[in-house]
């Protein structure tokens, strides 16, 4: 079985190989389209380069703190996952400054909406095919190499073992926690570091550009254009795929950890029965990958529309139809042998199965909730864009409106989930929906990562001055991409609920240790001072987070405006057209502000839990992680689909309504956007990396503060 899921994984890399040389072989175009496409790519690969360079040095401090606290086998899975999720976001950043000059190269030649998004489709695909890839196969090593060969998911390991500190734990649970900890550190750091630089970038490029220059988007007499298109790369391609790549991983190894948990605490369970509900995730995800191909397939090689929309959300929903059929299948028979009347599965065989499906299920219609909100095509982003005509104020007070009420429909579609998962499989259930939510990942980052793409082949057109009809194009590509990068958001927002509840569940476990009673339930008590003021820190931990990467967005961004008016100011020739504007400066800008930024929110992430056990205990962080993640869940939800209404209205205004470009509305909706830039590129996608990270984090540490803090001290 696992020989299976390792070929599929394998070959999904394949596939992303044969794609990135299908993308590169292609024109890159004129000159001059490609001298802008290599200061992109160059710029976007500088920057990437001194960011893992940070990376590097923090994981092998955490590597080499797991490795004495916990286990060398955890240090080993740590590094794997911080590997993959790394090289996932180079790959993804490399194919994207590769297939933007070849986007609007393509629209240039053919004048064809539909050959121009199967070209910017398929260099998406290499990211979607490489989160998926990579996940998989460094999830399918560690279980080979320390589960197998090293017999962790044997069933005299199944059990709480003491280390030469003394803390006790279960090792397999230990060793793929900090798989997925590898995994989220660079999301985070990718994330807010990416976030910070592109939305610098952008409002820089805009407030100056648009709003007091008067010029278009991506004029290349803007000095901070470069450094816009660069930002693209590496906060929305490199960004989202460490992103996704991360909750992914995060849904499986919360199921798989609840499976070794609920062998310990239930003696009736036979090994066998216990070793299937371990790598089952792995199998459903391997057939979610196999699907997910399928799906892209059918639209690299399908005569392709001029509705971008249809063809995306063909490929999408081909994904998840191919997805549930499957995991059916795989459920059914890794199961149907199997004696479950001493587990809670209400459907018997096929309980897994309909958790998997209510996630699927749940995950698109939190798609077409954030479609419903952020899309130019329905009332609350045109209210948004019709409110620009009376002013900035107005036009931002409505997208904070719009933003709070589409926060109350995904969070009810989520709480049924939960509950319906809940009673057909108990907790493994939930982990099961957030594994089914994200079992097609590899198709829907494929159709995010798509977006950005035709954004910068957008910006290459303008600056290379090609033909308005290529802009056309490349423009309706990229309004698209706004709207499914929103979904995509939703995904990972609804994922990351589910799998933060399954991992708080192993953290009761966790917590309890060898004191576990056979059939009792986990209970956090909420009448408990410490676990009730560690909800209300909890709660408030998401607004400290979120100020913090605003502000550092903000810090950024006034440099970057401050750059572009002195440029402007010190040479008239730039507006003129007469002289060029320094690039390099902005980038520069960028850079060092995402550098110096980054890394407080970063440590708030990974030191909060710590910190707080090791003064209160556990029961502290258990109320802190209950508080996180509702606050986090309302806040990212707000922030994605009020940034991404923002834009889709400016879009709208741009598009010919309410005067169009260079109007007051316009500069109103300019406004609008760039405010929601940092909610929606930088806050919100961090958010639900933020409560992962804390519940892994708490999951790895408690057996160590439940035992050594410093409040039980005191009471002593």
């Amino acid at each position: 079985m696992i020989g299976f899921v390792i070929i599929v994984a394998i070959g999904a890399i394949v596939f992303a190989a044969v794609n990135y040389y299908g993308v590169k072989k292609k024109n890159a175009g004129t000159e001059e389209m490609q001298q802008i496409a290599a200061a992109i790519q160059e710029g976007a690969r500088a920057f990437l380069v001194l960011e893992y360079s940070v990376i590097i040095k923090v994981s092998v401090v955490i590597a080499i703190l797991l490795g004495v606290v916990v286990s060398v086998s955890s240090a080993f899975a740590f590094i794997l996952g911080a590997t993959m999720s790394a090289s996932a976001g180079w790959i993804g950043m490399n194919i994207a400054t590769i297939s933007n000059v070849r986007v609007s190269n393509e629209a240039r030649l053919t004048k064809s909406l539909g050959q121009t998004l199967r070209v910017a489709f398929r260099g998406g695909s290499v990211m979607g095919l490489c989160v998926g890839g990579f996940a998989l196969l460094g999830l399918a090593i560690v279980y080979v190499v320390f589960g197998v060969l090293l017999k962790q998911v044997s069933p005299e390991n199944l059990v709480f073992h003491t280390n030469w500190l003394g803390i006790s734990d279960i090792p397999f649970t230990m060793t793929i926690s900090s798989y997925a900890l590898g995994c989220s550190i660079i999301a985070m750091f990718n994330r807010v570091g990416g976030g910070i630089y592109t939305k610098a970038a952008d409002m820089g490029a805009d407030l100056v550009g648009k709003t007091e220059a008067g010029i278009p988007e991506d004029d290349p007499r803007n000095p901070a254009t470069i450094a816009d298109n660069v930002g693209d790369n590496v906060g929305d391609v490199a960004g989202l795929g460490s992103d996704l790549l991360e909750s992914y991983v995060g849904a499986l190894v919360s199921a798989m950890i609840l499976a070794a948990y609920i062998f310990f605490s239930n003696g009736d369970i036979p090994a066998s029965l216990v070793a299937k509900l371990i790598y089952v995730p792995l199998l459903i995800a391997a057939v979610g990958i196999i699907s997910s191909m399928l799906g892209i397939l059918f639209l690299l090689v399908k005569k392709v529309s001029a509705n971008p929309h249809k063809e995306l959300n063909a490929a999408t929903f081909m994904g998840a139809g191919l997805t549930i059929l499957s995991s059916g299948v795989v459920s059914y028979l890794v199961f149907r042998s199997e004696d479950l009347s001493n587990i809670h599965f209400a459907m018997g065989a096929l309980s897994p199965w309909a958790c998997a499906v209510l996630g699927i299920v749940s995950g698109i219609v939190i798609g077409q909730i954030a479609e419903y909100y952020t899309s130019y095509d329905f009332k609350p982003t045109q209210k948004i864009a019709a409110s620009s005509q009376e002013g900035a104020a107005l036009t931002i007070t409505e997208g904070m409106s719009v933003g709070m009420i589409s926060v109350i429909a995904p969070v009810l579609v989520l709480g049924f989930a939960i509950i319906a998962a809940n009673v057909t499989a108990g907790l493994y259930g939930v982990a099961m929906a957030a594994i089914g939510m994200l079992s097609f990942v590899t198709v829907t980052v494929s159709v995010d990562t798509f977006g950005p793409i035709a954004d910068n082949a957008g910006g290459i057109s303008e600056m290379a001055k090609l033909h308005p009809d290529v802009r056309g194009i490349t423009d309706k590509l990229d309004a698209v991409g706004n709207t499914t990068a929103a979904i995509g958001k939703g995904f990972a927002i609804g994922s990351a609920t589910l799998a933060a509840l399954s991992l708080f569940s192993s953290y009761l476990y966790a917590q309890a240790g060898e004191n576990i009673v056979h059939g009792s339930a986990m209970m956090l008590n909420m009448v408990n001072p410490l676990t009730l003021v560690g909800a209300l820190v909890g709660a408030a931990l998401p607004y400290l987070f979120s100020g913090l990467l605003i502000e550092a967005v903000a810090n950024a961004a006034r440099k970057m405006v401050q750059e572009v008016r002195r440029q402007f100011k010190a040479d008239p020739g730039i507006i003129l057209g007469t002289s060029l504007p320094d690039y390099k400066t902005c980038i520069s800008i960028s850079s060092a502000g995402a550098l110096s930024e980054m890394r407080v929110p970063a440590l708030i992430s990974v030191a909060t839990p710590l910190v707080t056990g090791f003064i209160f205990g556990a029961e502290f962080v258990g109320g802190l992680l209950i508080g996180t993640t509702l606050s986090s869940v309302m806040l990212a939800l707000y922030t994605a689909n009020a940034g991404g209404a923002w834009d889709n209205g400016k879009k709208y205004v741009e598009n010919g309504h309410y005067g169009g470009k260079g109007s007051n509305a316009h500069k109103a909706a300019v406004v609008g956007d760039t405010v929601g830039d940092p909610l929606k590129d930088t806050v919100g996608p961090s958010l639900d990396i933020l409560i992962k990270i804390m519940a892994i984090v708490s999951l790895i540490s408690v057996s160590i503060f439940s035992k050594y803090n410093l409040f039980s001290f005191l009471m002593k």
